[in-house]
C-alpha cells in the first residue's frame, strides 16, 4: 500500500471493489481508494480512440472495435471490468476521452469550472467514483485545508454586488449559481493526487451524507496529452 494513502487521515485505503463499495466514511475520512498498479497499455487506447469533442464520451463498442496489442488488450478488458462493476453495482460509470474541460471566466474575482476545488451535491445518496487510466490524474485536498470561496470577504462582497437582491434571497443565489461549492486553498495547503489506475470513491454533499464532502478539482491537462477518465 502506498505510505502517502495510506497514512492519510482522509484516505481509506482498500484492497477490493467489494470493500470500496462497502466500507463507511468515518469522520475525517471522505475518500476511499481501491489502489491498483494497472498492467496493460492504456496509452495505446488513447492513440487509437478518436476525439470528437473536447470530452468525447467512450462507448463499450468503440473498445471492441480497437485493434490493439495484448497490452493494449489486456487495458481494455480492466476499463471493461470496471466499468460492468460499476454497473452491476447501480452506478452509471461513463469513460471519457478528455482534451480539456470548459473555463469559467465569466468573473475574474471567482471561478466555478472543474479546475477548481469544488465538492459534488446531490439530492439523493451517492458517492462519486473515478479512476484515471492515462494522462493528468484528479487532486483532492482536506476540508481544513481550505476556505470556501463565499466566506472570503472581498469575494463575498463582489459576489453581493452582482447578486444586487435582498439578504434572504443571497443564500438562495449562491447555491443556484454553484458557488457555495467552490474552495480557495490555505496557504501551505498539501493537495493529494490520485495517482493513475487507482479507483476513487469520494464523499458526495448530500442530506444522508454523515461526513464533509470530499475536495477535489480536475488537473491542468498536460501539454498534447489527452486523458483517459472513468466517472460517474
Amino acid at each position: 500500500m502506498s505510505q502517502t494513502f495510506s497514512n492519510n487521515d482522509q484516505i481509506g485505503v482498500v484492497s477490493t471493489f467489494s470493500e470500496l463499495i462497502n466500507a463507511n466514511f468515518k469522520g475525517e475520512m471522505n475518500a476511499l481508494c481501491w489502489e491498483r498498479n494497472l498492467d496493460g497499455d492504456f496509452k495505446e487506447i488513447v492513440s487509437k480512440l478518436q476525439l470528437k469533442e473536447n470530452i468525447t464520451e467512450v462507448f463499450r463498442e468503440d473498445l471492441l472495435e480497437l485493434k490493439l496489442s495484448e497490452q493494449g488488450k489486456t487495458a481494455r478488458e480492466i476499463i471493461l471490468n470496471d466499468l460492468q462493476l460499476l454497473t452491476d453495482f447501480g452506478a452509471s460509470p461513463s469513460l471519457n476521452l478528455l482534451k480539456n474541460y470548459e473555463r469559467d471566466e465569466e468573473f475574474d474575482f471567482i471561478s466555478t469550472d472543474v479546475y477548481s476545488y469544488h465538492v459534488d451535491r446531490s439530492p439523493i445518496g451517492t458517492d462519486t467514483f473515478l479512476c484515471t487510466y492515462h494522462g493528468a490524474a484528479s487532486d483532492i485536498i482536506a476540508n481544513d485545508q481550505v476556505e470556501q470561496k463565499i466566506l472570503i470577504p472581498e469575494v463575498r462582497q463582489k459576489l453581493k454586488d452582482l447578486h444586487n437582491g435582498s439578504e434572504e434571497d443571497f443564500e438562495t443565489f449562491l447555491r443556484e449559481y454553484f458557488f457555495d461549492l467552490h474552495y480557495q486553498p490555505k496557504p501551505n495547503a498539501q493537495p493529494i493526487n490520485l495517482g493513475l489506475g487507482n479507483l476513487w470513491r469520494l464523499a458526495v454533499d448530500h442530506p444522508e451524507q454523515k461526513v464533509l464532502p470530499c475536495i477535489h478539482r480536475a488537473p491542468v491537462e498536460n501539454n498534447g496529452e489527452f486523458r483517459l477518465l472513468l466517472i460517474c
